[in-house]
Order: C-alpha cells, then sequence, then structure tokens
C-alpha cells in the first residue's frame, strides 16, 4: 500500500479526486466514492506495471494542476479543495 497526495473539488455536481503522483482521476457523487474509484485506478495501473515494463507515468505539471483547480464550467467554481492522504 503506497501514499498518494490527492486533490478534491466538486465540478458539475461531482467530486473529482486527482493523484497528484501520477495524475489518475476518480470521480464520484461524494468525496468518499471519488476517492473509492481513484483507488480502483490506482490499483489497475499498479497490476498493469507489474505485468508491462516501459510504462511512462510522472507527476501532475504545476500547469495541469493550475489547470484542474480552475477548469471552466457552466456553474460558477467552488472555491473549496481539499487535500489528502490517501493509502492505495
Amino acid at each position: 500500500m503506497n501514499f498518494h497526495t490527492v486533490v478534491l473539488r466538486k465540478s458539475a455536481g461531482y467530486w473529482v479526486a486527482l493523484c497528484l503522483e501520477n495524475g489518475l482521476v476518480g470521480q464520484g457523487s461524494t468525496q468518499e466514492s471519488a476517492i473509492a474509484n481513484l483507488k480502483d485506478a490506482i490499483e489497475s495501473l499498479e497490476m498493469v506495471e507489474k505485468s508491462v515494463e516501459d510504462i511512462y507515468q510522472a507527476p501532475i505539471s504545476v500547469k495541469d494542476l493550475h489547470e484542474f483547480l480552475i477548469v471552466a464550467s457552466a456553474e460558477p467554481i467552488s472555491e473549496v479543495f481539499e487535500l489528502r492522504a490517501v493509502y492505495a
């Protein structure tokens, strides 16, 4: 089980969880379901890494994080963001 840094934000009525270490995302109707879906994505990536040698992954860039936090939508952007430590 590895430690991951996750940023949560609400977008279009859903919660989106972004992993800063690998750029994977999870979405759900609650923060917990978004994190659960992100954990599933992380576990899937880890399984693929065991069978494929040349998988490129890198931490998310500051530019990409900025885009994630200010993504345009029809709704006003919530100024509430949450940073969590997640073990997956």
